[in-house]
């Protein structure tokens, strides 16, 4: 099966490099990490990559015994928040872009309209359409409701950049959370 995703040498979409463990018949790597989706912006990066091959080292230095069980079942619980966090976060963004591409067009109808109604003249006959009937409004209350339009639209595309911002940084402070673990075990 091919896939469009990125390889690195212990990723979980590789074969992986170390040999099985004998418990679980499974390669350390193959249990820990397994990320979905990946067309989006937030492809695994080299943090994932790194924290297998360490997390790999660390328990084929220990021999997979006793002791390194603690590291792998607790990395292993980070690893999986991380990749739900990720999935999450990326449907989040998705949402987020294809709202603000919706508000950016009912913004550049408003101001395309408005523009075109300013050029006529004001004993001009303008009617507002409501549902199936359309009611005869003056040319400023019109004006008016174009604008108000376009200062919405305008706020609610501030909103979502920010709530944007705020699911991509947290997913960057998730995976540094997961480095500095990585780091403090390698440290022990």
């Amino acid at each position: 099966m091919s896939t469009s995703r990125p390889r690195c040498a212990d990723s979980p979409w590789a074969p992986p490099a170390a040999p099985p463990n004998s418990e679980r018949g499974q390669s350390p790597t193959s249990i820990l990490f397994r990320l979905g989706g990946g067309h989006s912006r937030f492809q695994p990066s080299a943090l994932h990559c790194a924290g297998v091959r360490a997390l790999d080292m660390r328990l084929h230095r220990a021999g997979a015994g006793n002791m390194a069980a603690p590291v792998d079942l607790e990395l292993k619980k980070a690893f999986t928040e991380l990749q739900a966090k990720v999935i999450d976060t990326q449907q989040k963004v998705k949402l987020a872009d294809m709202q603000i591409e919706q508000l950016n067009r009912t913004k550049k109808h408003a101001h395309l309209t408005d523009t075109e109604i300013m050029t006529l003249v004001d004993e001009t006959r303008m009617y507002e359409g409501v549902g199936r009937m359309f009611i005869l409004q003056s040319k400023g209350m019109i004006h008016s409701q174009l604008l108000e339009k376009q200062r919405t639209a305008e706020e609610k595309i501030k909103e979502l950049e920010q709530k944007k911002s705020y699911l991509e940084r947290s997913v960057k402070e998730a995976e540094d959370n997961i480095r500095e673990m990585l780091t403090a075990r390698r440290a022990q």
